[in-house]
């Protein structure tokens, strides 16, 4: 089941996007909504709220008076600490409940409604993140004309938030709602047409999504070593102790470097059979990352075998490679290495491109285009050998 975080800022259309996507097959779970039904008219959450804060936060009707519990832990940090000690482990209970009901009635879908996604920092818990983009002035005015909210009011809301900034960062998805509720919803038809279905189909089927067959190289991306980020951050999510290290790795990795829009990412594990654990293919298959057989090693440049594990994405949005090797492997030092080398050597980073660009000039195959760079590494070998000798390079992290 695909698990996507959704979530914008007051007035971005965030609602809009939740029923849409309801409409067209998803299940919601509205973070608000849960807020609210744990602490109900006879709820154990609501009977520690009273015992807790008194039992004046009760209306007549045996209710919560949240006007008067909002009083009451407004300003005072332990009074706040209290209450969330109170409802968040009831939060998440009821929220992995009703997940879990959710993939037992089969939906392929779940989309977690979550306002403070950001400021909570769950991007990792979802196989994607998506933002509903709007400009603070189109927020404020759609609060102001159809909330009735006061403009200052609205205002100090927007700022009691992550910025808009902080919510693209941690963007997978980025819709923008600056136009009219069609060109949202026309949007949101999209992503579901072209990513969200495909990517949980696959992941139903542990399969990985289609690859392109030609190589098109991508001038340098910005936006690369934060999708990176994320993608690690999940990854981490899924395999806890089970992984030792992970690094952000090719040429995506490399600014100033045309590359495959592909991000690459080298797993470090104690050893190699760790990556053969069942338990460890099965997390990284339901984080979208399932396993290819056919590929277990790496060409060599000393002449012997650099065995590997290999897993590709299943979403069909964010092209992924992730290569598992043992930490301190002649494999996954050299991968480090060329990475470093790469970033400090502007001479062999030109070298690398135009080579590259050779290559998808002369055929640019998908399925050959590995092995035709393969040359060039191994005259590289000596120079990128040197330059970590006289820099006295040791691999670390980014």
């Amino acid at each position: 089941m695909l698990h996507l975080g959704l979530t914008g800022g007051i007035g971005s259309g965030k609602s809009t996007v939740a029923r849409r996507l309801a409409e067209l097959g998803a299940v919601v779970v509205d973070a608000d909504q849960v807020a609210r039904e744990v602490v109900a008219k006879g709820e154990p959450a609501l009977a520690q709220i009273a015992e807790r804060f008194g039992d004046h936060l009760l209306t007549e009707e045996g209710e919560l008076d949240r006007p008067a519990l909002g009083r009451v832990v407004f300003g005072d940090p332990a009074a706040l600490r209290d209450l969330e000690a109170i409802t968040h482990p009831a939060i998440w209970e009821r929220t992995a409940r009703l997940r879990e009901q959710a993939r037992a009635e089969g939906a392929r879908v779940l989309v977690h409604d979550m306002p403070l996604l950001l400021e909570k920092d769950m991007g990792a818990q979802y196989h994607l993140v998506l933002v509903v983009d709007t400009s603070e002035e189109t927020r404020v005015r759609r609060l102001v004309e159809h909330r009735g909210i006061p403009e200052e009011d609205a205002r100090a809301r927007m700022r009691s938030q992550v910025s808009d900034a902080q919510r693209r960062a941690a963007a997978d998805v980025l819709l923008g709602n600056e136009g009219t509720p069609e060109d949202l919803a026309a949007q949101v038809d999209r992503l579901w047409a072209e990513r969200l279905t495909p990517f949980a189909d696959n992941l139903v089927a542990g399969r990985a999504a289609d690859r392109p067959s030609v190589v098109q190289l991508a001038d340098p991306d910005p936006i690369w070593p934060g999708q990176a980020d994320r993608l690690i951050a999940r990854i981490r999510h899924a395999l806890g102790d089970r992984l030792v290290s992970a690094h952000h790795v090719g040429s995506t990795a490399v600014p100033g470097l045309v590359a495959k829009d592909v991000i690459d990412i080298q797993l470090g594990v104690a050893h190699l059979e760790d990556a053969d654990d069942p338990a460890f293919v099965e997390a990284l298959t339901a984080a979208g990352y399932p396993r290819r057989l056919e590929i277990d090693h790496d060409v060599s440049k000393d002449d012997t075998p650099w065995p590997k594990r290999y897993h590709l994405t299943s979403d069909p949005g964010r092209m992924t490679h992730v290569h598992v090797r043992e930490v301190g492997s002649p494999g996954w030092q050299w991968t480090l290495l060329v990475r470093d080398w790469l970033r400090a050597d502007p001479e062999a980073r030109a070298d690398y491109a135009a080579m590259k660009r050779e290559i998808v000039a002369a055929d640019g195959v998908w399925a050959r285009y590995p092995e035709a760079k393969e040359p060039w590494f191994a005259v590289a070998d000596s120079r990128a050998q040197e330059w970590a000798r006289r820099t006295r390079w040791q691999p670390g992290e980014d």
